[in-house]
């Protein structure tokens, strides 16, 4: 009763105040199925099939025209500008990070983790240990059209649906083929160019010839683009103004060429107390840093370090090339039955470009470089009392750090669908893995030839950048690291079954029936091809042999209660075993089993009225790696930090001086448990005319248990309630051990997502041709968590940069206006979100030549405008002329840290291509 009270009174309640409408392009996809015969067919959310019309639950749906008209380049583009997503992973973020281009996709900002991703109704294998699906994965020429159900599946599809379902329906039954071709290029340059080839044919009938063969094949390529094409993107050294003052936002880098120095020494406070100096011999020698860099707007007394504009040396977008293919083979083996084979294969060759190494090197006392460049600089007591001494050195002359990640995506499934008396049917064995290869390809030092260097005085880190002797130079040349330093693959073994028929028929129509099941075992691999003995300054990959069961049980009854009104109710028993570790011969975490269900309904009490509702459950296990990762080195904060004064009395020695990254430790945590969930919707469509509708779905999702951790912002800002976050690492460059902060798994709380997907759409037809314009959104209300090390204190990022280094934006808008006039069409797509506070960044104000510790600015709205011309020339070729952010709208400045190496601008919520020029020509034959 209490249930019933929560959900049916409080969602009444919130459907009043619902006031526009929600699935994108459903308007047109309805006045296109109207043309088609009658067939029932099964849509994305049920396993029941029934006619095509608007359902229960909201299904937004893409088919093919649309997804051209929109001109979108990958699988990534066309899912990432919708306005229901947000919270996605970027292919920009592949700048500093080791995701190999990876990009996802996220419902609602609940997250990619609880966003399932299929490819004809079935799972393929995620990149990594979770759920989450890279869209590199998906053979985008193969795409017949796009279902998003943007409601909570888990009932049907498995415990990590929480979000809702993207499906990719491929091509079937082809007879014929086509080529197509685009290539598209930046307005300011030729920097950032790409362009596309496709093929797809196929013949036999399966009607008239009881068979069908359909291959399709396409080539992707993506020239760099680099931080110095653009100048909102080109430097480390940020001047701007706000409010009426001139500040500098310093992104600078204390690791520079020349390198600044690193001295502790003991300062006699107490028997073991310590302190740390930092500063640049040439700079104390010339008065000036040298090239690319300058004094760093950081620095404080003991810290009088050169920041190395590192920003100036990256790309912001990366080099790669993609080849997907994609065949089916499809044989009716009765006049009900169908047997049919596929296989899905995409390679992804992507090189990320970095500012050059950042290493440290350790000074002996009274070595030749200590001598001639450290001791002079030091008072008689510092260098008589030296603990340590080490350079932070920019390795410019090896030139950048270039990572090339081959990512390959492999999907085989045999099956049979069909019908069996009453009874249809559909099966599938499903065999699938993503891998990638990770390799360094440029810019990484061999140890022993930089160390044997470092020995024999052969080079001297104190130079300007290009002023190594010949004979030095060779030896730089000599000593680049080239190999692959980690391979990992995820593979997905499994079986599914679903079967369906009318139960009994009901005076309002026929009741129906479904019951299915799927078993599929999880392995993850990963094998390190490096150690710190082969590269300088290396933290080695860990190795993995990981592997994990999932099954599950789900049936789903739908019942006509009266003709205008339907109640569909689904129910699902998972279980997912502990994870076994084969490399530590164990098991680890829980074995986990749970029921989940859903009840949703519509009612249509007139032809022009639809009011649509449901309530489910879910359930979601932690990642393989969320349980099972050891302490493993990760990198470096995303910005700098002084060092917290609760461990600078613990140990000084390992604190860095000024304002300095520091290392990061992540791990996983074996007593995590699993996510549960309650989702529930409630919407409308109304569609008076067959020219206008509007539509709109409320939208409530509820996590408790989530899994995350604590963000560095948080744990810098209370390092003593967040002590236990905090580690030791030993740099394997120099040797020295320095505080570091780790990243563990934790169930954090809770997650409250809410929100109205909403559309309305209207067509008006002339003698010359027909105008369409459907406007579309989501309107973000909730977007609350309970912050990570508490039970009951929420907050949330709405329009607001929060603690998870993100963003939830209140309002995401897309215009779509399209005029057909016969063998001509033009559109114009206008996307709109809205501003926000930005990240929270230390400055220095130019005007009172002062530092200002934690400065937020107003990130305003952004808004692009794309057009796109279209000419049937003739029933076989067609040619499509297009240009993306028509006005040149540069990104918004930005000052946050994290997620990638570009510096200016976040990357996640703005394109830096600026205007871009494209052209698609297409043959059918």
């Amino acid at each position: 009763m209490k249930l019933q009270e929560k959900v049916g009174a409080r969602s009444v309640r919130l459907a009043l105040a619902v006031l526009a409408g929600s699935t994108l392009f459903a308007g047109q996809a309805s006045a296109q199925d109207d043309q088609q015969p009658i067939q029932k067919v099964e849509i994305t959310g049920s396993a029941i099939k029934r006619i095509n019309v608007e359902g229960a639950l909201p299904v937004q749906r893409l088919s093919s025209e649309q997804i051209a008209k929109t001109g979108a380049n990958s699988v990534a583009d066309l899912i990432q500008a919708l306005p229901s997503m947000q919270g996605f992973t970027v292919a920009a973020t592949a700048a500093g990070t080791n995701s190999g281009g990876r990009v996802s996709a996220s419902i609602h900002d609940i997250g990619e983790s609880y966003t399932l991703v299929l490819l004809n109704g079935r799972r393929i294998a995620p990149q990594g240990s979770g759920s989450a699906i890279n869209l590199n994965a998906i053979p985008m020429s193969a795409v017949e059209r796009v279902e998003i159900l943007t409601d909570g599946a888990s009932a049907l599809y498995g415990s990590d649906a929480i979000a809702g379902v993207i499906n990719f329906i491929l091509k079937k039954n082809l007879q014929g083929g086509s080529i197509e071709g685009t290539f598209s290029q930046p307005g300011k340059s030729s920097a950032g160019d790409s362009s596309n080839f496709s093929a797809t044919y196929g013949f036999g009938d399966l009607d008239e010839n009881r068979y069908n063969v359909l291959l399709s094949v396409r080539h992707d390529e993506q020239s760099q683009l680099k931080a110095t094409d653009r100048s909102f993107a080109n430097t480390s050294f940020r001047p701007f103004s706000w409010n009426g003052n001139n500040y500098m936002w310093d992104r600078s880098s204390t690791s520079a060429i020349p390198g600044n120095v690193n001295a502790t020494y003991k300062d006699g406070r107490t028997k073991d107390s310590t302190s740390t100096i930092a500063f640049n011999p040439y700079f104390n020698a010339n008065g000036n840093c040298g090239p690319m860099q300058q004094p760093s707007y950081n620095n404080v007394s003991t810290a009088q370090n050169c920041g190395f504009d590192s920003t100036a040396t990256i790309e912001i977008v990366p080099q790669s090339r993609r080849d997907s293919l994609f065949g089916k083979v499809t044989w009716r083996a009765t006049d009900s039955i169908e047997l049919f084979a596929e296989a899905a294969y995409s390679r992804m060759d992507l090189t990320a470009r970095i500012a050059p190494n950042a290493i440290s090197i350790a000074t002996a006392k009274g070595s030749t470089l200590y001598n001639n460049y450290v001791r002079p600089y030091l008072t008689t007591a510092q260098d008589a009392n030296l603990s340590s001494a080490s350079i932070s050195y920019r390795t410019y002359d090896w030139g950048t750090r270039d990572s090339q990640t081959i990512t390959e995506s492999k999907n085989f499934v045999i099956g049979a669908e069909g019908d069996i008396g009453a009874w249809n049917f559909g099966t599938g064995l499903t065999w699938s893995q993503n891998s990638i290869d990770e390799r360094y390809v440029g810019g990484y030092q061999k140890n022993n030839e930089l160390r044997s260097m470092l020995a024999n005085n052969q080079f001297n880190p104190f130079l300007t950048a290009g002023q190594q002797s010949a004979a030095t130079k060779t030896l730089i040349a000599n000593s680049i690291y080239n190999g692959s330093i980690r391979e990992a693959s995820t593979t997905l073994k499994g079986i599914d079954a679903r079967a369906s028929r009318e139960l009994i028929k009901l005076p309002a129509g026929a009741a129906q029936i479904a019951f299915g099941g799927d078993y599929r075992n999880y392995h993850y691999e990963q094998t390190p091809n490096a150690t710190s003995s082969d590269i300088y300054g290396f933290s080695a990959s860990p190795a993995y042999d990981m592997e994990r069961n999932n099954y599950g049980v789900f049936s789903e009854l739908n019942v006509p209660v009266v003709k205008s009104f339907e109640v569909t109710a689904a129910a699902r028993y998972d279980t997912i075993e502990a994870v076994k570790n084969h490399l530590a011969n164990r098991e680890m975490g829980h074995k986990e089993s749970a029921s989940t269900y859903k009840v949703s309904a519509r009612w249509q009490p007139t032809q022009s009225f639809l009011l649509r509702g449901s309530y489910g459950t879910g359930f979601k296990a932690p990642s393989m790696l969320d349980i099972g990762q050891p302490l493993v080195a990760a990198g470096f904060t995303a910005r700098g930090y002084t060092c917290p004064v609760n461990l600078a009395a613990e140990n000084s020695a390992y604190c860095r001086p000024g304002v300095a990254q520091y290392n990061v430790i992540s791990g996983g945590n074996e007593n995590l448990k699993p996510e549960k969930s309650k989702q529930y919707t409630v919407g409308f469509r109304f569609e008076p005319t067959s020219s206008w509708y509007v539509q709109a779905d409320l939208w409530d999702v509820k996590i408790r248990d989530a899994v995350s951790s604590v963000s560095e912002a948080q744990i810098f800002s209370n390092p003593t309630l967040f002590r236990s976050l905090f580690t030791t690492f030993v740099d394997p460059g120099d040797g020295l051990t320095k505080w570091a902060k780790k990243t563990l798994s934790i169930n954090i709380g809770q997650t409250h997502n809410q929100g109205i997907d909403w559309e309305t759409s209207y067509r008006q037809k002339f003698g010359f041709g027909t105008w369409t314009n459907t406007l579309n959104g989501t309107y973000l209300m909730k977007s609350d968590y309970t912050v990570p090390g508490t039970a009951s204190d929420w907050t949330n990022n709405m329009n607001y940069f929060g603690i998870t280094d993100a963003v939830s934006f209140r309002h995401v808008v897309r215009l779509a206006s399209t005029l057909d006039t016969g063998a001509f069409s033009n559109s114009l797509i206008v996307n709109y979100r809205n501003g926000y506070t930005d990240a929270s960044a230390s400055v220095y104000n130019l005007t009172t030549n002062s530092p200002v510790p934690a400065l937020r600015i107003h990130v305003p709205s952004h808004l692009t405008i794309d057009w796109q011309g279209k000419w049937q020339a003739t029933k076989a070729i067609s040619l499509r002329a297009g240009v993306k952010n028509l006005a040149d709208r540069n990104p918004p400045l930005s000052l946050r840290a994290s997620s990638g190496h570009q510096v200016g601008y976040d990357a996640r919520y703005a394109d830096p291509m600026g205007r871009t020029f494209y052209m698609t020509g297409n043959y059918t034959f």
